[in-house]
Formats: structure tokens, C-alpha cells, sequence
């Protein structure tokens, strides 16, 4: 199928995918060091994270160049790309939309900016106000906002970063700091941002904390990134994670910190269960270790005779272990991924895709023919990946297929920064247990408790958000009318300008954005 910017994807089952994070943000201010280089690795960590495009901006103090484009890390940056990007300050992002469609328009960082300084912006999470920030900008500025401010805004880019980097450059009379310190308190939803100008980092963190940011330190240097894995990669030591409601910025007169909003800690539980690396530590417990607990309760909650326990490679590895340790039953490897797949943009065949799984796992016939088996995974979303997952291994030989989740049940969509699927379309909304068990093909199905999971945390139920499990959503949420992926799209003042306009140094395009251009564009 066709990505935004035209290109084929790997979907081999569309419609199901696994939870998508909205992005991976890094930031370095580092004199003397290749930050550019040094930012292409962070990401590199973080390409878990977001798949869709990527993207660097740099400044040398005195100016700030950004490079993006539609793809992974690796396919974005060279070595041309990268010797380019020179200077002591760097942000880095990569992308899964959240807001906006998936389009070259609305990769990041994002780019604004005065007569006199310019801002580049990265985000990982998703606000619920953008309404109210376009609103905003429709006072200050009229119908045509968009028009009026150039930049983002009005070459076609419709997330809810734009309009952030838009009020961001709004003032020109005032530093970006202290225009930060206005604009973050009437953010809501949840943020991580790492921001930029010619002379200073700058990263800030919602006052709910929903998605991670550490803080670390090079040895000419600091560093800041959504998982404490992109510090160890290049070589950075954690000093801690930037606190709810603070904006920090680190400049040649060192580090300061200013608290925006009072702190009320609602960190994400799934980043626990799926989308952190595990070899990330967030809020002090190891992510790994977490996992690992998460199947150590599953097996105590939910026992069966079997001769092997396997996960599903290789977010549900660390429960699989777990479980395995905690019910005595040998851990072994039934399935073998292909690392690969996820590369590869050739379009397959009917008939591949109607093997569909298959590219992405193959069942270890020698190891499960004849077994009674334990299958971990993290996560039911819609339940085809399940449902070819069993086939799979019944096609194999497989005696008994016992499945075992280390979550609840997901019954509720996230909108704040995971892309689930809608209500309608997750399989826990409609079915109980044992019709899931049924549908999917199983033989038993058993899911984690909720305050076993929460207890494998070590964190307190307290701070931390559990919406798509509960619907106990901890910020307030907009009339649905304002929620969804799009709805920035058709918002009044949005309008993009017409196929052959000007970008943002005033230089005619001659073509539009978008997968239409995809071949017409660098």
C-alpha cells in the first residue's frame, strides 16, 4: 500500500499494526563535537519509536539549517546530508503521525521564525487544545493567520506542532525563552518538546509527564532524548529525567531550569509494556526488568500445563522469560522474525499477502511440532496478527496453543500519543475473554490484571495514565469533533498554499506537497 510520500510500504496485514508511538525526540548542545552525527545516532536509538520520516536541524550560532525527509534514520541521512548540518547545537526527530497525515509537509523539525532569530521544533506526544492554539492565532492574526505567518503553517504542514512553532516565533520582541514560559502553560495534552534557536537547546516536558525525556551529559556537553538507550548509544551519562512542567535550556552560560506548571505525574503505562526499548529506565525502574515481572504475574495469574513457553518476537521476549522463570515451564524460541521486513518498500503479491504473517515470522517447526504452548505477547489490538499467529502454529504441529497477554485488555483509543486503532476497531471492545479466545483461535487466553501489571511497574497507580485499559482518560479531552488524526486538515485558517508557491526562504517550489510530488522532490 501507499505511504504519504508515495512510496510502498511493508503492511502485510493492513489495517493491523501494533501501537505506534508518536515519535522519538533528541536534542545535544555540544561545541566541538559532530553534533549532526551525534544526533543521526540518538535517532538511529530511537527509530522505534516513529518510522514515517526523519529529520535534523543544526546551528553553527549563527545559522540554523533543517533536513528531513519521508523514511527511517538510515535512509534519510548520508554522509553528504550529515557534513551539512555543521555547528554546536542539533535536534533530531522521527516520526509516526499522530496529528496530520504522513506527509512530507509534516515531518519535523518543525522551522519558524522572526526577522532576527529563527525556531526549529521537535514533538513526541499529542496535544488536546490545538483547537484553542489556532483559535489563538486566528485572534491575533485574522482568517488568513496561515498566510499572514508563512512558514509551516502555510506550506501545508497540519499538526499540532506547527501551530506550537507558530506561536512560538510569535513575538519578536521577546527571547524564545521567555516566549516559551507563555506559550507551554497553555499547551494541554501531553508533550515532550526539544527546541532550538541559533544559540540554545531547549526541552520542556508536559506537567503529567506522559511520555519520557531524560537529560544526560557528555564530556563537552549536554544531551536530551525520549529514552535513556539514546544516551548510552553515544556514549552520554544519564543525570536525570526532565521533571513535569520544566523547560530547561542550555546554552553557552550552562543549564537553566524554570517550572512552568505544577507537576502532576501520569506517566504512560504502556511505554512499560511495549513502546520504550527495554534497555530504557523510566521514572527509575528498569523497563526490561518491568517486563520481565509483568510475565512473572501472568504465569502466577494465569497457569497451564505445557511443555514450552515462547513470546512473540520481541516485544512480549522479556514477559515470555518471566513467565517462563515463574511456572517452571522451559522457555524456548518458536518463532523466527525476520529482521529485515521492516525495510523493504516492494509492494508483495496477492498471493504473499495472503500469507501475510509469514514475511514477518516463520514458526520453528522442529521445536513445536507435538507441544502444548505458552505464546506471550504484549498486546491484542484488532486480533488478526493473533489469529495468523495461531494458524501458524497449528499449520506447524503445535498440540495446544495457550495465549498469554501481559496487558489488559485494550478497550480504549489514546490521544495522547499513541496511534491506536479507534474504539470500533479494537477486538476488547465488543468481545469478552473467551469470545477473544474463540476468535483468535486459541485454546486458553488469559490477559494480566490490571494492578498486576501497575504493581510490575514499581510506580504507584497514582502517576501513572492507564486510559486505553480503563477510559479513565487524566486530562481532559475536547468534544470528539476536535480529536482524531486529521481534523487539523480542515480547520478554518489551515489552508495550505497553491501548487507552485514560495517555501520558506521565498523560493518558488514549481510543485505540490504530498505524494503527488513524491518523485519531483529531493
Amino acid at each position: 500500500m501507499a505511504r504519504g510520500d508515495g512510496r510502498l510500504t511493508h503492511d502485510l496485514l493492513p489495517g493491523e499494526s501494533p501501537p505506534q508511538d508518536a515519535c522519538g525526540v533528541f536534542g545535544v548542545w555540544a561545541p566541538g563535537e559532530e553534533v549532526a552525527k551525534l544526533t543521526y545516532f540518538g535517532l538511529y536509538a530511537l527509530q522505534h519509536r516513529g518510522q514515517e520520516s526523519a529529520g535534523i536541524a543544526a546551528s553553527d550560532g549563527h545559522r540554523l539549517l533543517v533536513y528531513k525527509d519521508m523514511g527511517l534514520v538510515s535512509q534519510v541521512f548520508d554522509e553528504a546530508s550529515l557534513g551539512s548540518l555543521k555547528g554546536h547545537l542539533a535536534i533530531g526527530h522521527c516520526r509516526y503521525s499522530t496529528t496530520g497525515g504522513s506527509t512530507w509537509e509534516n515531518a519535523q523539525p518543525t522551522l519558524g521564525g522572526t526577522d532576527d532569530a529563527t525556531v526549529a521544533l521537535a514533538h513526541n506526544g499529542n496535544l488536546t487544545n490545538s483547537s484553542e492554539l489556532r483559535d489563538l492565532l486566528l485572534e491575533r492574526h485574522g482568517d488568513a493567520f496561515a498566510r499572514e505567518l508563512g512558514g509551516e503553517l502555510w506550506r501545508g504542514n497540519t499538526t499540532d506542532t506547527a501551530l506550537v512553532t507558530a506561536l512560538l516565533a510569535d513575538d519578536p520582541d521577546r527571547s524564545l525563552e521567555a516566549t516559551a514560559l507563555d506559550v507551554l502553560p497553555r499547551l494541554k495534552g501531553a508533550f515532550c518538546f526539544v527546541f532550538m534557536d541559533e544559540q540554545t537547546l531547549y526541552a520542556a516536558r508536559d506537567r503529567h509527564g506522559i511520555r519520557p525525556l531524560v537529560l544526560g551529559r557528555l564530556e563537552r556537553g549536554w544531551v536530551v532524548a525520549s529514552e535513556s538507550a539514546a544516551l548510552a548509544t553515544i556514549g552520554a551519562s544519564v543525570i536525570r529525567e526532565v521533571q513535569p512542567g520544566e523547560l530547561i535550556a542550555i546554552d553557552q552560560d550552562g543549564l537553566r531550569s524554570h517550572r512552568f506548571a505544577e507537576a502532576d505525574p501520569k506517566g504512560c503505562v504502556f511505554e512499560y509494556v511495549y513502546l520504550a526499548r527495554p534497555d530504557a529506565t523510566i521514572a527509575g525502574r528498569s523497563v526490561h526488568e518491568a517486563r520481565v515481572e509483568m510475565g512473572r504475574r501472568l504465569a502466577m495469574e494465569h497457569s497451564v500445563e505445557a511443555d514450552l513457553v515462547i513470546p512473540v518476537p520481541e516485544s512480549g521476549t522479556p514477559a515470555a522469560i518471566g513467565y517462563a522463570e515463574a511456572s517452571g515451564i522451559p522457555y524456548g524460541q518458536g518463532f523466527v522474525k525476520n529482521a529485515y521486513v521492516g525495510r523493504t518498500f516492494i509492494q508483495p503479491s496477492q498471493t504473499l499477502r495472503q500469507l501475510g504473517i509469514r514475511l514477518k515470522l516463520n514458526a520453528l517447526e522442529t521445536v513445536i511440532r507435538g507441544k502444548r504452548l505458552v505464546v506471550v505477547d504484549d498486546s491484542i489490538v484488532r486480533g488478526n496478527t493473533q489469529r495468523a499467529q495461531i494458524r501458524m502454529l497449528r499449520e506447524a504441529g503445535a498440540a495446544e496453543i495457550h495465549v498469554r497477554i501481559s496487558s489488559p485488555p485494550v478497550q480504549w483509543p489514546c490521544f495522547y500519543g499513541i496511534d491506536f486503532a479507534t474504539r470500533a476497531e479494537l477486538i476488547a471492545t465488543g468481545l469478552k475473554v473467551e469470545e477473544i479466545r474463540a476468535s483468535i483461535g486459541a485454546d486458553s487466553l488469559g490477559y494480566i490484571g490490571e494492578d498486576a501489571m501497575i504493581e510490575a511497574t514499581g510506580q504507584p497507580r497514582a502517576r501513572l495514565c492507564t486510559a486505553c485499559f480503563t477510559g479513565d482518560y487524566p486530562i481532559e479531552l475536547p468534544d470528539s469533533s476536535l480529536l482524531g488524526k486529521q481534523f487539523l486538515e480542515v480547520l478554518p485558517g489551515l489552508e495550505s498554499q497553491a501548487p507552485g508557491g514560495l517555501d520558506i526562504e521565498g523560493v518558488g517550489t514549481g510543485v505540490s506537497g504530498g505524494a503527488a510530488d513524491a518523485l519531483s522532490r529531493p
